[in-house]
């Protein structure tokens, strides 16, 4: 097995922007960790442990589709013939050596190819022999999701690879299980494989299919139209086919007396990572980041370190990069940033916002607005869905979020954006409401 030389390992890189400037007495700092993998090349070789790759080989995976075969898929009879169409593109973009079989989802799972309970390996007669075998899918029966990731856990764990993802596509809500049951298998699954979850129609729960991306470290997404679904299924591929590293984790280490108030990815999407901690040593812990390719995400820390004089400076936490090994050991990833506190009477400086810290605050209330307007809505307290909405204009305007303030706009009518005067829509279509909410913690990253 040949080792990669070095020029072809995506190199990862930490960049910290912070004002780290406080007041006599002030405690909370907060951060923004930029986390950056470049070089590796949209289908190149892998740094992932314990798998190293020849150059082209591109890295060890294995993909599993769930595909939603309930009987509400054959309403519209298309539905079912679209989700069909979207996992044929999809398996045609598998890159060759790839691991990958395909789940019917009902109220129970069901393996449609290759079976046998594995996995096949992706090359020019088993893309066929899945095309076949798709034609068969028809619709009938309950939903129960959490038997669908139970068994893509159980494929994907039968291959010995660096990168397992999962694809999961679905029409309704969950019906046949409890919200436990499903909450249970997320848990089970939660480290074992990163999963990407899309609704289709209008009929699902939006907060279903985003617990489910969400616990999963994966992304979330509605196709209104399932004619758009094999373009959605292809570049979701793409965007798999692209991971070269897994199981990346920030390490954030903090001084004695210095507590984390939260870890927050803020950029490409908001997602809270706090209580995804898991301890790594004295005064160090683990926030699992998922796989990765050529991109850039942004995470905002916050820390509340001890009270001091003026004159006085600390770091007050220490960023890493790490990949868990067998035994407990870890690869230190060789990336690091600083996260300082340094006290000051200069008022000017202490009170200073750091444009970036500034930033995603900001588009993490808008995601918290939304989704609190939309809620409100839904309750028929109209009042304060007008201004909780009025209140996500305004900070999509202020922030340059185009594509949200066009999903607003669906919603409310605007009045004044820079104010965030807005009127309820007194008819609104339920897949501009559902397209809103599922993308609402979408971000954008500072103007320059």
């Amino acid at each position: 097995m040949a080792i990669l030389s070095k020029s072809n390992v995506p190199q990862f890189s930490v960049d910290v922007y912070q004002n780290e400037y406080l007041p006599e007495g002030g405690r909370e700092v907060n951060a923004i960790v930029t986390v950056t993998a470049t070089g590796g090349g949209t289908i190149g070789s892998a740094v992932t442990a314990p798998h190293l790759f020849s150059p082209g080989e591109g890295p060890s995976a294995a993909v599993v589709l769930m595909v939603d075969c309930s009987g509400s898929m054959d309403y519209p009879p298309t539905k079912m013939r679209n989700a069909r169409d979207a996992t044929a593109a999809a398996i045609d973009t598998l890159r060759d050596g790839v691991h990958f079989a395909v789940v019917g989802g009902t109220h129970v799972a069901k393996e449609v190819y290759p079976g046998g309970g594995g996995l096949a390996v992706a090359g020019d007669a088993t893309r066929e022999e899945a095309r076949q075998a798709l034609r068969k899918l028809s619709a009938g029966g309950g939903t129960a999701i959490g038997t669908w990731l139970g068994l893509a856990d159980r494929l994907l764990a039968s291959a010995d690879v660096a990168i397992r993802h999962g694809i999961l596509l679905t029409d309704g809500r969950n019906e046949h299980e409890s919200p436990e049951d499903l909450r249970a298998a997320l848990d089970a699954c939660a480290g074992r494989f990163t999963c990407d979850a899309r609704g289709v129609g209008t009929d699902w729960e939006v907060k279903e299919v985003t617990g489910i991306a969400s616990a999963l470290l994966g992304s979330a997404d509605i196709v209104a139209d399932p004619a758009h679904l094999a373009a959605d299924f292809t570049r979701m591929m793409e965007t798999a086919m692209g991971k070269e590293v897994a199981d990346v984790s920030l390490r954030l280490w903090t001084p004695v007396g210095t507590t984390v108030k939260f870890v927050k990815q803020v950029a490409p999407t908001v997602e809270e990572l706090t209580g995804r901690r898991s301890e790594s040593g004295p005064r160090a812990g683990d926030y699992p980041l998922g796989s990765w390719g050529d991109e850039s995400r942004d995470y905002h820390v916050c820390v509340e370190v001890p009270p001091a004089g003026i004159g006085r400076e600390m770091l007050a936490a220490r960023v890493s990069l790490v990949i868990p090994q067998p035994g407990g050991e870890v690869r230190n990833l060789g990336a690091q940033g600083l996260v300082r506190a340094v006290w000051t009477d200069d008022m000017a400086a202490s009170t200073s916002i750091n444009p970036q810290v500034a930033h995603y605050t900001g588009q993490a209330e808008l995601a918290e607005v939304i989704q609190e307007g939309l809620d409100l809505r839904k309750e028929g307290k109209m009042d304060g869905a007008t201004a909780k909405l009025g209140r996500a204009v305004q900070l999509a305007s202020a922030s340059g979020n185009a594509d949200t303030a066009k999903l607003l706009a669906k919603v409310v009518d605007v009045v004044d954006a820079a104010t965030g005067t807005v009127r309820l829509k007194a008819k609104v279509e339920e897949a501009d409401e559902m397209t809103l909410e599922t993308r609402s913690t979408k971000t954008v990253r500072v103007k320059k």
